[in-house]
């Protein structure tokens, strides 16, 4: 009988910091200048020089060990990690080997509505990045070293992933947490996160590990979901057929769908580490441990839950709502000027954001405070709703002239004599002069053709130039036509 196989996954990913400048100079960390301008004689490794560390380098990796549940050491050293490549102009990276800053932690993500998953993680410690390789099939290998030295932390996962489904929620969790921390942008496109994937496979119910590769240039999540499906399939095919695993190091080819091999895998031993000589040990006191600790923002995941609990929201409202921090704080700030605050009206501002304001965010490719309308005008276009004012269909009717504007839906309707009718006398009148002029709807109605009730609530609407309260009307003209035929 042919076994079943499982995979066996652990993520490295390395997250660029938010800081302004270098992890050892003071160059500038910024994206998208020209080549080779942001660099100093420090960061291109010229002899003579001497780094300085960043503190930042240092407190953002410990807000994000925090907020991992990891163990934070007091004391970590730096290390240099040798290789030769071309964008590495000082022939080694300042790196952490034995004491990274961060270890024993662990993340949470969400399998289901019901059902969660621990994904340990190994350590997160502190680097410096490379530069960057361009290849030109024309002009051959460039380099720009704008990237040389900019901070890093690695976050380094236990094999606990078991699909590439896992590892795509694992990698969002982190990417959100980060971004929540307001520590890395999470552009993945930009090189602001990447991610490396160790991949093994191994009969269902066997302990040991298979033999692993290492999946490079996963540069989006897709590219995650899929080169891990792709890869994890080639092995348990290469078993299957009577070979073996090649421990290696492999490349995914976005444009073929398929994994590559790029090197014959590199011993942690080839690197030849060594204590940094120029580089004092960091020291993280209590005291700072504790600054840190009570700066921590509620996280996603958390906030889900409470979105959940005190708005009653359905699990994939707030699974949205949250995913942007600043999204979830506009979403609060506009339930906080609700006049009928209720389930009702919370999921309401809920769809609006979800299907208005993320939608403009998406064609204008912009933050939400961007889009031109405030937490306090979306909450007036939810109230004039509620409070019986005008309709929904007017409500998006008015709703392009909030944008880029500093009105309110109640200025606007007030301004156009939108407000509803909800007179029920007067609208009583009308319901019975179109009675009277519809005589044989009428007959058609009660004898079993119910869907006429549409009709008639769309003459009501005509001809009161669409100020009738739909609802009222509805209900007045239901009773009308279900009533005695004689009044």
């Amino acid at each position: 009988m042919t076994p079943s196989y499982e995979a066996v996954i652990g993520l490295e990913v390395h997250a660029q910091l938010k800081t302004t400048s270098k992890a050892f100079c003071s160059c500038s960390a910024t994206f998208g200048a020209k080549p080779n301008v942001n660099t100093c004689p420090v960061c291109l490794g010229h002899p003579g020089t001497l780094p300085v560390l960043n503190e930042h380098l240092i407190t953002f990796a410990v807000r994000m060990g925090l907020a991992t549940n990891c163990s934070i050491r007091p004391t970590s050293t730096f290390s240099r990690k040798n290789y030769f490549y071309a964008d590495l102009p000082k022939g080694y990276q300042i790196s952490q080997y034995q004491d990274p800053i961060c270890y024993d932690g662990h993340v949470e993500i969400e399998l289901d509505e019901s059902t969660t998953k621990r994904i340990g993680i190994t350590r997160i410690h502190m680097e410096e990045d490379s530069g960057k390789s361009i290849h030109d099939l024309d002009i051959d290998t460039l380099v720009d070293l704008n990237r040389a030295g900019v901070p890093l932390i690695e976050i380094v996962s236990e094999p606990d992933i078991r699909s590439p489904r896992e590892a795509y929620l694992y990698l969002q969790q982190l990417r959100q947490t980060l971004m929540y921390l307001d520590i890395c942008d999470g552009n993945m496109e930009e090189g602001s996160l990447r991610c490396d994937a160790n991949v093994s496979v191994r009969p269902v119910g066997r302990q040991a590990f298979g033999t692993k590769t290492e999946v490079k240039n996963l540069n989006s999540f897709r590219n995650v979901e899929k080169a891990l499906e792709y890869e994890i399939q080639r092995q348990i095919s290469l078993i299957l057929e009577g070979g073996s695993v090649v421990q290696e190091t492999m490349m995914w080819d976005a444009g073929a769908q398929q994994t590559r091999t790029m090197r014959s895998k590199e011993q942690a031993h080839d690197y030849r580490y060594f204590p940094e000589p120029d580089l004092p040990h960091v020291q993280v006191t209590e005291q700072l441990l504790e600054e840190l600790r009570i700066t921590l923002p509620e996280l996603g995941l958390q906030k889900k839950g409470r979105f959940r609990t005190q708005y009653g929201l359905p699990a994939y409202d707030a699974g949205i709502l949250v995913e942007d921090a600043a999204v979830a704080a506009y979403y609060e700030a506009a339930v906080g000027h609700l006049r009928q605050p209720s389930v009702e009206t919370y999921k309401q501002v809920s769809n609006w954001i979800m299907t208005e304001i993320l939608r403009v965010m998406g064609e204008k490719k912009v933050a939400i405070g961007e889009v031109g309308l405030s937490p306090l005008q979306l909450a007036s276009l939810v109230n004039v709703v509620a409070d019986g004012v005008i309709s929904s269909k007017t409500a998006k009717d008015i709703l392009p002239e909030l944008y880029a504007s500093e009105q309110t839906a109640d200025q606007i309707v007030e301004a156009q004599g939108l407000r509803q009718m909800s007179d029920e006398g007067a609208l009583q009148a009308i319901v019975d002069d179109i009675l009277a002029a519809n005589p044989e709807s009428v007959e058609k109605y009660r004898e079993g053709k119910t869907k006429l009730l549409g009709f008639f609530v769309g003459q009501v609407l005509k001809a009161t130039d669409g100020t009738a309260n739909p609802t009222i009307a509805t209900a007045l003209m239901k009773a009308a036509l279900d009533g005695p035929l004689d009044k």
